[in-house]
């Protein structure tokens, strides 16, 4: 994976991406305010228990991870992985965090839902 210096925004980032890739979900949520902001496809999340909710369901799906490339300056990093699941291995996703105080206080996550849902019965 390609990062930049590691900034403490980058540091915080990639300790949360960490956990929870790896199904930590208690490890990721140390690192995120309690009154989190998410954009996500199709909806908002509004507090801490909205995102860890939202996260774990998405988190027991993934067998797997690519990372691509990680940025960061004194307070917004950018994350690009792939998420592999039992349905796709090759669907990008990107994040955004703006990180404050040590924590993720927003986040702006970009994928495509389609590439994640079950293939079509035939």
């Amino acid at each position: 994976m390609h990062t930049t210096a590691q900034s403490p925004a980058l540091q915080t980032a990639l300790a949360y991406h960490r956990a929870w890739t790896s199904g930590d979900l208690d490890g990721a949520m140390a690192h995120v305010a309690d009154d989190i902001v998410c954009r996500a496809p199709g909806q908002e999340l509004n507090n801490k228990s909205e995102y860890r909710s939202y996260l774990g369901g998405f988190s027991r799906q993934m067998t797997g991870l690519t990372d691509v490339a990680a940025f960061g300056d004194d307070e917004h990093v950018v994350l690009f992985y792939f998420p592999h699941t039992a349905v796709t291995t090759t669907a990008p996703a990107a994040e955004h965090f703006t990180i404050r105080d040590g924590r993720i206080v927003e986040s702006l996550l970009v994928f495509d839902r389609i590439s994640y849902a079950p293939p079509p019965s035939e």
